[in-house]
């Protein structure tokens, strides 16, 4: 979920890397990784150096979130809760954070969980493969293939290879949310959901969401905007926005009790890919983001529109997400044109992150042009559709509920 960014956002510090040390012996086996043959932008995960610091070069990182009630206890014991997802579950959250080469900015895409698009064969536990498909919905492939998959799947949607990756459960969203102390976000009207565990009954104002409050609050749907899933990504995003500038301020830097607490969280309750079991590359990532600037982390919704096949679910928008894809294998930094997501709105008293005039611009070309042929420029904003919704770190947004 959005709090598992917590452990990159704050990690940059010698306690991190004493407290990662700390709590190697914790870490689960790590997930080997399969990989598309010939993507665009491939690099293989640098091996850590022997002194803790920022990661040469860039870092593409997986984050995805599974709705699996297999293990989380309590109210997700009952034999209705498990009949509804089970064993590996959905991966109900898929984020892509991508650290540009020169770490001067970091992205962070979404995509729908009902997205509908081809996924690459898959390879199973048990030594079989998955047969490829033209047309899956995003939200099945952690079952299909386990983590492997998921990122196969973005690979070939997006087109950057993706070295590194982790799935964090209910229990770990809770459990890091707990580490951090709480993330105070604002409701612009009170925000009320039954559908989440527990209940949501939140008052409209600032509210310091810790817990399994702040699991309910990242699950919310049907209590936020249009009650969709795309509302839900946009405040996600509000999450980690309010998350990264809590970070920045020092309320979190500055106390070694909830760094340690965070580090001990992330590593017991996350499933690592077999790159970042290594406490020293997991330390690394997070010096790599530790003075990039809250104005150049930019949170986005992968584009998409209605499945005319299907109008409960949804397919990537073909030019902007062009211009996105084409952005992200050349390493570019993303420039926002259009406003935040669904369930998310500016207040009048909020600041507003200033636009930056790009030295130069990375324009989608008259026809879809794959992922696979990158035209961006290097190092030059690319200025995004102003139909792709999302927020830079700095914007302070607020939630509004259904």
């Amino acid at each position: 979920m959005g709090i598992t960014l917590a452990v990159l956002l704050v990690s940059g510090s010698s306690l991190a890397a004493i407290a990662a040390w700390d709590v190697a012996s914790s870490v689960k086996p790590g997930v080997h990784l399969a990989h598309l043959d010939q993507t665009p932008g491939d690099t293989a995960a640098p091996a850590p150096a022997a002194d803790v610091s920022a990661i040469a070069g860039g870092v593409n990182l997986l984050l995805t979130g599974t709705d699996t009630r297999t293990g989380q206890g309590g109210a997700y014991g009952t034999a209705a809760e498990l009949a509804g997802s089970s064993g590996a579950g959905n991966n109900d959250v898929t984020m892509l954070l991508h650290i540009a080469q020169n770490h001067q900015s970091v992205s962070v895409i979404s995509f729908p969980r009902d997205l509908m698009l081809a996924v690459p064969a898959c390879p199973q536990a048990d030594g079989g493969t998955a047969s490829p498909s033209s047309r899956v919905m995003l939200n099945t492939t952690l079952s299909r293939g386990g983590l492997s998959c998921v990122v196969l799947t973005i690979e070939k949607l997006t087109g950057v290879q993706v070295p590194y990756a982790a799935e964090i459960s209910f229990d770990g969203v809770t459990a890091m949310s707990n580490a951090v102390g709480g993330v105070t976000v604002c409701l612009a009207s009170a925000v009320n959901d039954l559908y989440t565990t527990p209940p949501l009954h939140l008052a409209a104002g600032q509210q310091t969401l810790v817990g399994a409050d702040a699991l309910s609050f990242l699950r919310s749907r049907h209590g936020i905007g249009d009650g969709s899933d795309l509302g839900r990504i946009s405040n996600q995003q509000l999450f980690m926005a309010a998350l990264a500038r809590k970070v920045q301020s020092g309320g979190v830097l500055g106390n070694p009790i909830a760094l340690f607490s965070l580090a001990k969280a992330a590593t017991g309750n996350m499933v690592l890919s077999d790159t970042l079991t290594n406490p020293t590359t997991l330390v690394q990532i997070a010096l790599a983001i530790k003075d990039t600037g809250l104005a150049n982390m930019v949170f986005v919704q992968y584009p998409t529109v209605t499945d005319p096949a299907e109008p409960g679910r949804v397919i990537a928008q073909s030019s902007a997400a062009t211009v996105l894809n084409t952005a992200l294998v050349a390493d570019a930094p993303l420039q926002l044109s259009g406003a935040p997501g669904r369930a998310a709105v500016l207040p009048s008293s909020a600041p507003v992150a200033p636009v930056p005039t790009p030295a130069a611009t990375a324009k989608p070309s008259s026809t879809s042009t794959p992922a696979s042929t990158p035209t961006a420029t290097p190092g030059a904003n690319a200025v995004l559709p102003s139909s792709v919704t999302g927020q830079t770190a700095d914007q302070q947004t607020c939630t509004k509920g259904n």
